[in-house]
């Protein structure tokens, strides 16, 4: 499991770069299954990627085209995919999306994942799953349920951060 840490975020997107060339051989942010987002008005940059999350919304694939992997990652099988859309349009954060007919999600790069190695702040981390402790999205399913996924990802963004600025003003009031 991917876990971020947006207090050290920076939004360089090295972790982008990483994923999308580890994967495709070309730097191209619609390839990379990591997508960091700026969102100015709360002064906020950060990731969002798949959380492994416990409801599995995506596993919900009419045509059976997804296993979990022995780190408890998303994988594709590309030859049963007919791209329906269902993964994309049921993962409540977005961090599943369909371009040029392939279903871009996290496969945490075979064990060794290439964002976390780019990123030099230490905003991103690997977790096994044996120590990984998943996260219940179903509140999030239910705000994004009509969301597309640029606006998914913005939401769960954003809700991150006010969660950040919330303790941080608890701490210092």
């Amino acid at each position: 499991m991917i876990k971020v840490d947006l207090t050290k975020c920076t939004g360089c997107r090295r972790c982008e770069v990483a994923c999308a060339f580890f994967h495709t051989g070309r730097i191209n942010r619609q390839k990379s299954r990591i997508k960091v987002l700026s969102l100015y008005e709360l002064g906020l940059d950060g990731p969002v990627v798949c959380n492994q999350c416990q409801e599995r919304y995506c596993m919900r694939c009419p045509d059976n085209a997804m296993s979990l992997g022995k780190d408890g990652q998303i994988i594709i099988s590309p030859t049963v995919c007919t791209l329906c859309g269902i993964c994309e349009k049921l993962c409540p954060i977005g961090a599943i999306e369909i371009h040029d007919d392939i279903v871009y999600v996290c496969d945490l790069c075979g064990g060794k994942p290439k964002c976390v190695e780019a990123c030099s702040e230490g905003a991103i981390e690997f977790i096994q799953q044996n120590q990984a402790q998943s996260v219940s999205l179903s509140g999030a399913f239910k705000k994004t349920k009509r969301k597309n996924v640029s606006q998914k990802q913005q939401w769960f963004l954003k809700e991150q951060g006010l969660k950040i600025r919330k303790k941080w003003r608890a701490r210092h009031a």
